[in-house]
């Protein structure tokens, strides 16, 4: 989903909630959101 490395994802982790993704298209950021939602995470779209 973010093409982040593993050190990078755990700090995205570490620090939430923080943005994924920024400047995604609608399409790109509700596939985005499904797949965070069905691994058991919240999404907010902004």
């Amino acid at each position: 989903v973010t093409g982040l490395g593993l050190k990078e994802a755990k700090a995205v982790v570490d620090g939430a909630p923080a943005p994924v993704k920024e400047g995604a298209s609608k399409d790109e950021a509700e596939d985005i959101k499904k797949q965070i939602e069905e691994a058991g995470g919240a999404v907010e779209l902004k």
